[in-house]
């Protein structure tokens, strides 16, 4: 009985060290395939080897401070491109709704002081279904915009947008208390009537950034562009409307372009990418973000119910 017993217990030892060798494997596999998805083997340096090549940026999403099209991600990754001895042309390839007027002056002044400096290269914007906006804005600096006959182009316009909350309160009793120390720190309060001089002011500084978006187009598309009474209204057209108005130089893609226009077939990303310790950061945050608003909806506040 003794020998069968320890047996028993050494064959069970053995199973249980052959399932952990088994799960051991199934979680390393697990890392491996996670590295593989995001880790971006195609690191320009790597890739940008000397050989000719058209040198790519993505211009992607909402133009904003510490997001993917920041100005910082944005001029780092041209200036990678400019600066590579095998570039031949670069592309700035261009998806974008708008964003912060201040990011998008930042990446357009960025553009022409890189075009002075290698003035043998020639950075071309390809326009994919949107350039609006600040990203229209940024793409005036280019030597040329390339375009789809349904992409959307234009919006050159200035908005601030927001709400205002007083009749909402008043029916619901709430009174609002704001206390400042200058007549105007609490300028556009959403929650307090609107003062009418703070709405000139605003549109003030509104008309100004307007005049600014006007003055770079003007001077970015020079004798290209046919002006119309509608063209600095906000409007937004067709890419083969935009070609029509001077708003545009013609069609192209990314391909097209590097093939016919840049004459280098191939084509190397220099796009800025977050590697893994910043994306687990940026998830860490959110889950920190969203745990602490959790807790904070499950806590019993006196006097909330």
């Amino acid at each position: 009985m003794l020998e069968k017993l320890a047996l028993a217990t050494l064959q069970e030892q053995r199973a249980k060290r052959r399932w952990g060798i088994f799960f051991k494997l199934i979680g390393f596999s697990y890392l491996v395939a996670v590295l593989v998805l995001v880790v971006d083997w195609d690191d320009p340096e790597k890739l940008a080897d000397g050989g000719r090549h058209t040198a790519l940026v993505h211009l992607n999403g909402t133009i904003s401070r510490g997001g993917d099209a920041s100005a910082e991600s944005i001029t780092e990754a041209l200036r990678l491109a400019f600066d590579d001895k095998g570039t031949a042309g670069v592309i700035l390839r261009v998806n974008s709704p708008g964003g912060s007027p201040v990011q998008a002056g930042i990446v357009h002044d960025e553009i022409r002081r890189l075009r002075g400096k290698h003035p043998q290269i020639s950075l071309y914007v390809v326009v994919e279904d949107l350039c609006a906006s600040g990203g229209y804005y940024v793409a005036v600096a280019a030597d040329q915009i390339f375009v789809d006959k349904a992409s959307i182009v234009g919006s050159i316009g200035v908005l601030m947008d927001g709400f205002g909350f007083t009749g909402t309160m008043e029916k619901l009793g709430i009174e609002r208390r704001l206390l400042t120390a200058g007549v105007n720190k609490g300028f556009l309060d959403p929650f307090s009537p609107q003062d009418a001089e703070q709405k000139n002011h605003a549109q003030v500084l509104l008309g100004e950034i307007h005049s600014q978006f006007i003055e770079v187009v003007r001077k970015g598309r020079g004798a290209r562009l046919k002006e119309t009474p509608e063209m600095f209204t906000g409007l937004m057209w067709t890419g083969t409307q935009s070609v029509q108005l001077g708003l545009a130089d013609g069609f192209g893609t990314v391909g097209s372009v590097a093939r016919d226009v840049i004459k280098a077939e191939r084509i190397v990303d220099f796009t800025v990418k977050e590697n893994i310790a910043e994306r687990f950061a940026k998830r860490l945050r959110a889950d920190a973000a969203q745990g602490v608003g959790s807790l904070l909806g499950a806590i019993d506040w006196p006097g909330f119910r």
